[in-house]
């Protein structure tokens, strides 16, 4: 992936849009990581108006998204979604015809939904629109209780900063994951979310927050090799396992053993991308015991085997194999 466009409309959301900025145009060659051609897009080039009745001044039309190899779509206000542009719908289908990426933030993916690109496809949006788009698109299979969703080469995400989950979860596909961790290091944003959206709908505090769970994850991030059971974790965390499942659970959006595959599967990325240490070797440090076993997980969750990783992804300088 070497370039991006980014389609604003008028009545865009600042903050989507400016999170598309920072994943995908900020020069960070200064970190080793490439710089995308990054361009921003709309129908009529001059200003265009946000939400926030404020304007920004847009030089290019829609033709550089022909080309680009990631098409990202801005939120659209709700007065446009049953008559999108349809110079955006017509880019928006040439680009899934021809195999770009293509990134909707929040109430974005009306905008691909309407292109007609979703149909029969999962997809995803802001809690808050995610009835009203399951109504107007029958076909679409509208997941509310999720960060993002990718099907195919199509990424929607959720509301507002589950746009940052969905374009780090690019970048990883594009770029790895340790320069993906340097990304959201510089961002000051967790690498890799956990849990869906549910986790961010209006709920009651917790009676203590002095009970925090940080100490056992750090621990277990530390010790992803060992055999982790719940049981042996809550008594780290000083509750009963059913106590510390239901607290897990609450402040992490998924069950401990979810979080743990994830994890385990970061640091395994990692390990393929900077070591040449055999797979039995990566599955053993990793938590996953065997090499049958993590090519089982890996190719589940990226959609690629270990092997097939590491030659996309792997550093120029390797530690050599113990």
């Amino acid at each position: 992936m070497k370039t991006v466009a980014c389609i604003v409309q008028p009545g865009f959301a600042p903050f989507e849009f400016g999170l598309a900025c920072e994943a995908f145009g900020l020069d960070r060659s200064d970190d080793g990581i490439p710089n995308f051609d990054f361009r921003i897009v709309t129908p009529d080039p001059g200003a265009v108006e946000s939400n926030m009745r404020f304007s920004i001044n847009v030089a290019d039309d829609l033709a550089f998204a022909d080309e680009a190899d990631l098409v990202v779509v801005t939120p659209i206000p709700r007065s446009a979604w049953d008559h999108v542009d349809e110079r955006v719908c017509e880019v928006i289908r040439r680009a899934v015809d021809r195999g770009a990426w293509v990134l909707t933030v929040c109430s974005g993916s009306f905008a691909v939904a309407a292109a007609g690109v979703l149909d029969g496809r999962r997809a995803t949006t802001h809690w808050r629109y995610a009835a009203t788009m399951a109504r107007m698109y029958p076909t679409i299979d509208v997941d509310p209780d999720v960060l993002y969703v990718q099907d195919g080469r199509i990424i929607t995400s959720a509301g507002t900063a589950a746009g940052i989950d969905a374009c780090l979860h690019l970048l990883r596909l594009e770029l790895g994951a340790e320069m993906t961790n340097q990304i959201a290091r510089r961002m000051v944003v967790p690498p890799q979310r956990d849990g869906g959206q549910a986790q961010f709908i209006a709920a009651p505090l917790p009676v203590s927050t002095s009970l925090s769970l940080a100490p056992v994850t750090d621990w277990m991030l530390e010790n992803l090799g060992l055999d982790l059971s719940v049981e042996q974790l809550a008594v780290r965390a000083h509750m009963s396992p059913r106590t510390f499942a239901r607290r897990f659970k609450a402040d992490y959006g998924t069950t401990p053993a979810a979080w743990l595959a994830r994890q385990r599967i970061i640091h395994a990325q990692r390990m393929l991308e900077q070591t040449d240490l055999g797979l039995d070797a990566v599955a053993h440090a990793s938590g996953f015991g065997s090499a049958a076993v993590l090519r089982q997980n890996f190719s589940r969750t990226l959609g690629l085997t270990p092997t097939a990783y590491r030659a996309r992804f792997t550093c120029a300088v390797a530690e050599p194999a113990a």
